[in-house]
C-alpha cells in the first residue's frame, strides 16, 4: 500500500497510479485542464478503488449528463471494495450517489470524509461542488471550515475557505483568505475567482478588471469552462461599467468564441451574459438564434434548475418555441421522477420561475412578475452563486419596470442602490422610477 502526496493511503502498488492521482487532484484544486490525467491511474492499476473512483468524478465532473460514461469504473471499484480502505469505500460509495442524483447522500459521505480524513482536499472540493448546487452556502464554508486547520500549508485550502466565506457574505474575510491564497500560489484560480465575487458584489468595478487583468496570465491553463467562466466575471465588471463594447468583444471573443458549441457550462456562461446585455437593451437577437441551435441536448437532462431555467429562455429567445414547449413538459415530468429531497425544489420553484423565464422572453411582463415574485426568496436552492442568481432578480426588476409597478420597483432598486451605489444602470432606473411616480 502507498500513500499519495497529502500521506493518504492508497489500495495499490503502482507509483504511476499514484503519480497519476496526485496530478489529479492538483488539477482539481486549482481547475486545471489536464484532469484527464486520472486516465492514467487506471491504466497502471486497473483494480484500484480510489483510481476508478476518480475517474468516473472527471466525467461526472463534465458538465454534461455522463453518469452512464461513469458507470463502468465506478461498477469496477465497487467489484474490487474488498481489498479498500475505509477512505476509499467512503469514496465508491459518495461518487455511487452522485451518479444516481443523491446528492444529499453524497454530501453525507463527503462530510464524514472531511471528519476522518481532513487532508483529502479533493473530496472537499467535490462536496463544495454539490453544495454550491444545491444552494447551501452554510454547508459549503462549514466543509472548508472543518479541514482548515489540517491544511494551513496548502494554498488550495484558502481558496476553498474563501469561496465558503464570500457565499456566506463574510466579504472582508473573504477577499483577505482569496488574496493569501493567491499569493501563495498565482495560478490559485479558484480563489482568484474568489476574489472576483468580492469585487464585483461591492461594486468595486476598476479593482476588479486590475484583479482580473493581474492573474489572467494563468488562464489559459485552466479547464475550458473556468476559462470561459473567468472571462465571464470579468465581462460582469464592463457591464456594470456600462462599457457594452467591450463586453460585446469579450463575449465574442473569449466567451461564445472560445466555447465548446455543445458544451452546458460554456453555453450557460454565454445565455446568462447575453441575458444581462437583452436587459440592458442591447440588440443582441443574432447571437440568441446562433446559442439556441446546440441546446437539443439540454432539453431532458436536467442537472440542476439553476441551468435550465437559463437554457428555456434561450430557447425562447432564439425562436426555438418547439424545443421551449418540449422542455417545460420535460421539466414537469422529472419534477415526479427527481431524488425526494429535491422534488419540492424542481416542482415548487424551479416549475414557476420558468414559466416566469419563458413569460420574460415573450414580453409578457405581469405574468413574468407573477411566476417569479413567489419564488424569488428561493431560488437559492436551484443551484449557482449568488452573483449568477442575481440575474433572476434583475429580470424580475424588468418585469417591474416594463409593467409600470413602480412602488415594487422603486423598493427593490433601492435596496440595489444601497449594496453597490455606483452602476450607472441602477442609477438610470431610479430617476426613471421617480420620475414615473412623480408623473403619477
Amino acid at each position: 500500500m502507498l500513500k499519495d502526496s497529502s500521506e493518504l493511503e492508497i489500495t495499490t502498488d503502482s507509483r504511476l497510479a499514484v503519480a497519476a492521482i496526485n496530478e489529479f487532484t492538483d488539477e482539481c484544486e486549482r481547475v486545471g485542464n489536464n484532469t484527464q490525467v486520472i486516465k492514467q491511474a487506471v491504466e497502471a492499476d486497473a483494480n484500484c478503488v480510489i483510481a476508478n473512483t476518480l475517474v468516473a468524478a472527471f466525467h461526472l465532473f463534465s458538465g454534461q449528463n455522463d453518469a452512464l460514461t461513469a458507470a463502468p469504473y465506478i461498477n469496477n471499484a465497487s467489484l474490487n471494495l474488498r481489498h479498500a480502505n475505509k477512505r476509499e469505500k467512503l469514496y465508491v460509495a459518495a461518487i455511487e450517489a452522485w451518479a444516481k442524483r443523491d446528492i444529499k447522500n453524497a454530501i453525507v459521505y463527503h462530510e464524514t470524509i472531511a471528519e476522518h480524513y481532513p487532508r483529502d482536499l479533493a473530496s472537499v472540493h467535490i462536496a463544495q461542488y454539490h453544495y454550491r448546487n444545491i444552494g447551501d452556502s452554510e454547508g459549503l464554508l462549514r466543509i472548508a471550515e472543518k479541514v482548515a486547520e489540517a491544511n494551513l500549508d496548502n494554498p488550495y485550502m484558502y481558496g476553498m475557505l474563501a469561496f465558503g466565506l464570500e457565499e456566506c457574505h463574510r466579504l472582508e474575510e473573504a477577499e483577505i483568505v482569496g488574496r493569501k491564497a493567491v499569493e501563495m500560489k498565482h495560478n490559485n484560480r479558484w480563489a482568484q475567482h474568489a476574489v472576483a465575487h468580492v469585487l464585483e458584489t461591492q461594486g468595486r468595478l476598476d479593482e476588479g478588471i486590475a484583479w482580473m487583468e493581474s492573474v489572467r496570465d494563468t488562464w489559459e491553463s485552466s479547464s475550458e469552462a473556468f476559462y470561459n467562466h473567468l472571462w465571464w466575471h470579468t465581462a460582469l465588471y464592463h457591464l456594470d461599467a456600462d462599457d457594452i463594447n467591450k463586453v460585446l468583444e469579450i463575449y465574442d471573443t473569449q466567451i461564445w468564441g472560445r466555447a465548446r458549441k455543445d458544451n452546458g457550462r460554456e453555453q450557460i456562461n454565454a445565455i446568462s451574459l447575453l441575458l444581462r446585455l437583452q436587459l440592458r437593451g442591447i440588440d443582441v437577437s443574432a447571437r440568441w438564434r446562433e446559442i439556441a441551435d446546440y441546446l437539443y441536448p439540454r432539453l431532458h437532462e436536467h442537472l440542476i434548475p439553476f441551468l435550465d431555467l437559463q437554457y428555456i429562455y434561450a430557447l425562447v429567445r432564439g425562436g426555438r418555441n418547439d424545443w421551449a414547449v418540449e422542455m417545460l413538459d420535460s421539466i414537469k415530468n422529472y419534477a415526479d421522477k427527481a431524488q425526494p429531497y429535491a422534488q419540492k425544489t424542481w416542482r415548487n420553484i424551479a416549475l414557476p420561475a420558468a414559466y416566469g423565464m419563458i413569460a420574460h422572453a415573450q414580453g409578457k411582463w405581469l405574468d413574468t412578475i407573477n411566476q417569479l415574485e413567489p419564488v424569488l426568496p428561493k431560488l437559492y436552492s436551484t443551484g449557482g452563486s449568488h452573483a449568477q442568481r442575481d440575474l433572476f432578480e434583475q429580470i424580475y426588476l424588468d418585469a417591474l419596470i416594463h409593467a409600470n409597478e413602480n412602488e415594487k420597483a422603486l423598493l427593490l432598486l433601492s435596496k440595489r442602490n444601497t449594496a453597490r451605489s455606483n452602476i450607472p444602470i441602477t442609477q438610470r432606473q431610479l430617476a426613471n422610477v421617480h420620475s414615473n411616480l412623480n408623473a403619477g
